[in-house]
């Protein structure tokens, strides 16, 4: 991989989009095997395809979510806090999926 730079990420889909990929992918492997996987599915498919990752700087991403994520969800029945926490979770773990990917996270 090529070292991360701010100024191409702003370009994120022509110039990371494998690692994007990876980052989203490590994560939904991670919230399926810990959350329902048919709500995990349907967070992924309606709620998440439809995300923007973001760099804030200093080895942190944000993603944000389109409109509305709840009215999004089709084929799950899960309450609207519920769901909240776990889209929570979800991002939360997209963005340190982001940092581990683009080689920020020094835990390892």
């Amino acid at each position: 991989m090529a070292e991360f730079d701010p100024e191409q990420f702003e370009e994120k889909y022509a110039n990371y989009f494998t690692e994007l990929q990876r980052a989203y992918k490590n994560a939904f492997q991670t919230m399926n095997d810990r959350f329902d996987s048919e709500l995990i599915h349907g967070i992924d498919q309606f709620v998440l395809s439809e995300s923007e990752p973001f760099y804030e700087g200093e080895g942190q991403f944000r993603i944000e979510l389109p409109d509305d994520p709840y009215d999004r969800l089709q084929g799950v029945v899960v309450g609207e806090e519920k769901f909240e926490e776990i889209v929570d979770r979800y991002t939360a773990e997209i963005e340190t999926e982001l940092q581990r990917v683009f080689g920020f996270d020094t835990s390892e």
